[in-house]
């Protein structure tokens, strides 16, 4: 009963990790086919009334996934420091529903000192979603088979494991797609 009742969460994880990486894909695809229909002269342009840049929004979350890659690759191989902590109640609500919620934060200072946006060039956006997408490959085994307890620091969201920071990336890769809405509407 037992090794059964293990055998189906295990299939459901499964199940839940290659559901989140298909949504991390049609991101992905989403942001690459973006980049064709933005004007050239639009890509680094600070958009009218303030905010990001379409280069700067493609260097943060491209950057941001990248790190969260090493997040979960830290978390697979349990190579963090042991400490009781978890998740805060803001990491909670954002893994519960999926999603951030409908107010604009700002990048933690902290995160902003470690990957500081800035306006790269399209083709500096092609190459860092194809690096994306090559490091994803790359830890979709570790994710799976991470220990439940082997937790890294998120500034916002407190002590993720591997399969949070992995559906974390979802849920940041999606939201910024919004965030482009907003600055092709502004211009």
């Amino acid at each position: 009963m037992y090794a059964d009742c293990h055998l189906k969460t295990a299939i459901f994880i499964t199940m839940n990790i290659a559901k989140e990486r298909k949504a991390i894909d049609a991101a992905l695809d989403n942001y690459r086919a973006q980049l064709d229909t933005i004007p050239d002269e639009s890509f680094t342009e600070t958009p009218p009334g303030g905010g990001w840049s379409y280069a700067e929004v493609y260097s943060h979350i491209l950057q941001a996934t990248l790190g969260s890659s090493m997040a979960v690759e830290r978390c697979a191989s349990n190579t963090g420091k042991p400490n009781t902590k978890g998740i805060t109640l803001l990491g909670r609500f954002v893994l519960f529903i999926g999603r951030f919620p409908p107010v604009r934060l700002k990048v933690p200072p902290a995160v902003a000192a470690k990957m500081p946006v800035s306006k790269i060039s399209k083709e500096d956006a092609k190459n860092l979603l194809i690096k994306c997408r090559k490091r994803l490959d790359e830890i979709m085994t570790p994710v799976k088979q991470s220990p439940v307890n082997a937790r890294y620091k998120h500034a916002r969201l407190g002590m993720l494991n591997a399969k949070q920071w992995f559906k974390f990336i979802r849920i940041h890769l999606q939201h910024h797609l919004k965030q482009l809405a907003r600055i092709t509407n502004n211009f």
